[in-house]
């Protein structure tokens, strides 16, 4: 353990969720272990990707900023010197970042598969035709409409216990969660069945946390270092470099996943038309030892992808 950053004190940003607290409780415990003399502050942020039930069920990605509100305001606080750490799931995150800010430091990936939540059936294929699944994610109604076109998807809002709950009350007959996000939560029992990756490929950095901070904070990337999963790194990374490739902005349904083995990677990606009528994928297997080869990976990927998709699909 390393006593030579104890003069300072780490705010830590974070939504006020469960599930970001206690991913900013998973930050702050491994800052603890490996500087254990630093001062560390955990200050919650309201960002405007929060759900609120007066919103009704607008999807996200129709709101001003999509996604990115989710981040907005902690990166605000970071400019300001408000706080020193943006705490985010990386798949809440837009591909390209504000100018000065850098997240170069990823803890080990949790499961990133998607889960399957019903009250009365097992799996996707079990449900009657015109069952009504909610998801609040492009992605997750493409790769479900691509399986059961005759299936009815609504938009679902709020935090994760929140959609348990009104699915629990019967306003949908299914939903589709994280699985990382149901672990984290010990909320697994919740779930009907995982789904595997090759039936629902996950979004981009789906189950890593991320740390945000600025470019010029050299120091405290020095004091993040012991925290970084350099296989998680190497494998979001090469995601997210696709997403960057193509364009994609959050009207746009896309999967990325890469694993790595020794020193190979595959990654695979797909981009679907909203409806599942249409599914564009790639996938190839390279040598990966750097970050600069994974996001390599990723724009070779990405590239390939963008010349076959008609330009609808994407946002500009």
């Amino acid at each position: 353990m390393s006593n030579t950053s104890s003069a300072r004190t780490i705010k830590i940003g974070t939504r006020g969720s469960k599930l970001a607290l206690f991913q900013a409780h998973m930050v702050r415990d491994a800052l603890c272990k490996s500087h254990n003399e630093l001062g560390i502050e955990i200050c919650v942020i309201e960002t405007s990707g929060e759900w609120k039930p007066s919103q009704g069920e607008t999807r996200l990605s129709e709101a001003e900023g999509g996604k990115g509100q989710f981040a907005k305001e902690i990166e605000e606080s970071l400019f300001s010197g408000a706080v020193d750490i943006g705490v985010h799931s990386m798949k809440d995150m837009e591909s390209f970042l504000p100018e000065g800010l850098v997240l170069n430091h990823i803890l080990k990936r949790e499961d990133p598969r998607d889960a399957f939540l019903s009250n009365n059936y097992r799996t996707i294929e079990e449900l009657p035709e015109g069952a009504v699944v909610g998801t609040s994610s492009l992605r997750r109604q493409a790769f479900i409409l691509a399986r059961r076109p005759d299936l009815k998807i609504v938009p679902f809002r709020g935090n994760v216990p929140t959609r348990i709950e009104k699915l629990r009350s019967g306003q949908v007959d299914a939903t589709i969660l994280a699985v990382a996000g149901l672990k984290r939560l010990g909320l697994m029992h919740e779930a009907a069945s995982e789904i595997p990756v090759q039936e629902m490929l996950p979004s981009a950095g789906q189950g890593a946390v991320g740390i945000e901070i600025k470019e010029a904070d050299t120091e405290l990337a020095q004091i993040l270092a012991p925290l970084h999963c350099r296989e998680t790194g190497l494998r979001v990374q090469a995601e997210r470099a696709a997403l960057q490739a193509l364009h994609g902005g959050c009207h746009t349904p896309v999967g990325a996943y890469a694993v790595l083995k020794g020193d190979q990677m595959h990654l695979k990606v797909i981009v679907a038309e909203a409806d599942g009528s249409q599914m564009y994928e790639d996938e190839t297997t390279k040598t990966v030892e750097t970050e600069e080869q994974a996001r390599a990976l990723g724009q070779i990927i990405g590239e390939r992808l963008k010349e076959r998709i008609p330009p609808h699909i994407l946002e500009h």
